[in-house]
């Protein structure tokens, strides 16, 4: 049996399972990617939503936002209160700024 943060590691159920299970294949797919195409796609979306304008801005940060949640939900039961509360405030963060675009007021 494996741990995870010194915990016992538990089987997954139910839709963690099924997140888990249909996230497998992307998370192999984005591991065996250069680390530098991660990053610069990372960038490439932060830029488009920081210097775009409306929908397109709002786009690329929502993207942004959602493979945060993403990784945040598949990597929560191993974290700590404190890195449970830095992804939610992260996702909080992106997704105003991201709203905040989409209707002009940033």
């Amino acid at each position: 049996m494996s741990t995870r943060g010194g915990r016992p590691e538990t089987p997954a159920t139910g839709m963690r399972a099924t997140v888990e299970r249909w996230s497998a294949a992307p998370v192999v797919f984005l591991h065996r990617m250069p680390r530098a195409a991660l990053l610069a796609a990372v960038f490439v979306l932060l830029v488009v939503g920081m210097v775009g304008t409306g929908w397109v801005a709002a786009a690329g940060l929502l993207v942004l936002a959602v493979a945060l949640g993403w990784f945040a939900y598949l990597n929560w039961p191993a974290l700590d209160p404190q890195g449970r509360v830095l992804r939610v405030v992260a996702l909080t963060v992106l997704t105003g700024f991201a709203l905040a675009r989409a209707f002009g007021r940033f």
